[in-house]
C-alpha cells in the first residue's frame, strides 16, 4: 500500500493517564494534535470520530508498542492500520533530534508522525495472527510468568527455611511441588512435625505417591532423629507464618499453571495449527515440566542425619514426581510437542 492510498496519518505517544497525538492527511496540508484520556470510552470516542472523519481509505496508525492496552484497543477497527516502533528505534531517533535526551509526550507524537511520513518503508505493519494462534501465543507467555512467580516465591521459601527448618530441603526434592506444600503446611515446624505418629507421616508420603517403603522409613527415620536448628522462639513463630503465607501463593500458582496447561493442551486435542515460533518460548519456560532455577549459594542445608542421596533412587524420584509436579520426560516432549507442532 502507498502513501497515497492512506486517507491519513496518526500518530499517538501512549501513556498511563493520558494520549497525546498528531495528525495530517493524505495532502500533508497540516497538522493536528490534541490529546485523550486513557480510557476505553475516551479512545473509542476518538477512533470512532477519525473514521467518521476519513470514511473512504485506510489511516495508518503510529504507536510506540506492539503489544498492550492501547495497541489491543486500536486493533479492533478494521481501517486503522497500525505501524508499531520499537522503542530503542524512537530512542535513537529522539537522540538524534534532541541530543538532550529530553524526552517529552507531545514531542514524541511528533516525532512518531515523522516516522510514519518519512521512513514507513522501514516500519513493520502490525499483521494480528489467528485468533487461535494469538491465544495460544498469550496462554504460553501467560505459563511464563506464572512460573517466574513460582521460582520467586519458592526461593523466598527456601530462604526461611534454610533460618529455622533446613531439614525440610533435604527431605522433599521440590519444596514448591504439591507434596512439598502440603508438607509445609501440615507441618510448618520441625516440633510440630516430630510430635505427628509415624504412621501419620507415613501415610502423609503414601498418599502423595511415594512407593519406596525403604524412602518413607529412611525419611521417619531422619525426621526422629533431626535436631532443631535454632530455639528462638521469635524466628520459630515468624518462619510458620511465613511458610504458611508461601505456601498458600504457591498452591494457588500451581493452580493456575495447571489451569493453563491445559488450555494449552487443548489446541492439540483439537489438532489447531500454531506457529513453530512457540519452540523458544517452550524452551524458556521448561514447558510442560519446571522451570530450570539456579540454587541458591551453598545448597540446600543438610542435616547429617540422612544423606539425601541413600533414599533418591532415580525410579522412585520419578513415581513420586507424577503427584508431586515433576514431569517425567515422556510428558515434557508430549508438551514440547504441542507448542511446536505446526502441520497437523
Amino acid at each position: 500500500m502507498s502513501q497515497s492510498e492512506f486517507a491519513a496519518y496518526v500518530a499517538i505517544d501512549w501513556a498511563d493517564r493520558k494520549h497525546y497525538w498528531q495528525l495530517t492527511d493524505s495532502g500533508h496540508q497540516h497538522r493536528e494534535h490534541g490529546a485523550l484520556l486513557n480510557t476505553p470510552e475516551s479512545v473509542d470516542i476518538w477512533a470512532t470520530g477519525l473514521l467518521a472523519r476519513f470514511p473512504s481509505g485506510s489511516i495508518a496508525v503510529c504507536l510506540e508498542q506492539s503489544r498492550g492496552p492501547l495497541a489491543y484497543q486500536l486493533g479492533k477497527y478494521e481501517r486503522l492500520v497500525l505501524f508499531p516502533v520499537h522503542p530503542a528505534t524512537m530512542a535513537s531517533f529522539r537522540q538524534a533530534f534532541f541530543p538532550s535526551g529530553s524526552k517529552g509526550d507531545p514531542s514524541d507524537a511528533g516525532l512518531l508522525l515523522e516516522l510514519l511520513l518519512h521512513h514507513r518503508q522501514r516500519l513493520r505493519r502490525l499483521d494480528p495472527d489467528s485468533v487461535e494462534t494469538r491465544l495460544l501465543h498469550m496462554l504460553i507467555e501467560l505459563r511464563r510468568k506464572l512460573v517466574d512467580e513460582r521460582t520467586r516465591q519458592s526461593n523466598r521459601l527456601t530462604a526461611w527455611l534454610k533460618m529455622y527448618f533446613p531439614q525440610a530441603l533435604d527431605w522433599i526434592d521440590n519444596i514448591d511441588s504439591p507434596l512439598g506444600c502440603d508438607f509445609l503446611e501440615r507441618w510448618p515446624t520441625l516440633q510440630q512435625l516430630q510430635r505427628a505418629h509415624a504412621e501419620t507421616i507415613e501415610r502423609f508420603f503414601r498418599e502423595h505417591n511415594s512407593r519406596s517403603q525403604a524412602r518413607i522409613d529412611e525419611r521417619v527415620k531422619a525426621i526422629r532423629q533431626a535436631v532443631p536448628a535454632v530455639q528462638d522462639t521469635a524466628l520459630l513463630q515468624a518462619g510458620a507464618a511465613a511458610s504458611t503465607s508461601l505456601v498458600a501463593l504457591l498452591k494457588a500458582l500451581n493452580g493456575a499453571l495447571t489451569s493453563v496447561d491445559q488450555q494449552i493442551a487443548a489446541f492439540h486435542k483439537g489438532k489447531t495449527r500454531v506457529p513453530s515460533l512457540v519452540l523458544g518460548l517452550s524452551r524458556s519456560t521448561g514447558f510442560g515440566g519446571r522451570s530450570r532455577r539456579a540454587r541458591p549459594p551453598g545448597g540446600r542445608c543438610s542435616t547429617g542425619s540422612a544423606s539425601r542421596a541413600s533414599y533418591t533412587s532415580r525410579a522412585t524420584r520419578r513415581q513420586e514426581g507424577r503427584l508431586s509436579g515433576r514431569s517425567a520426560p515422556s510428558a515434557a516432549r508430549r508438551h514440547t510437542a504441542v507448542a511446536v507442532w505446526a502441520h497437523g
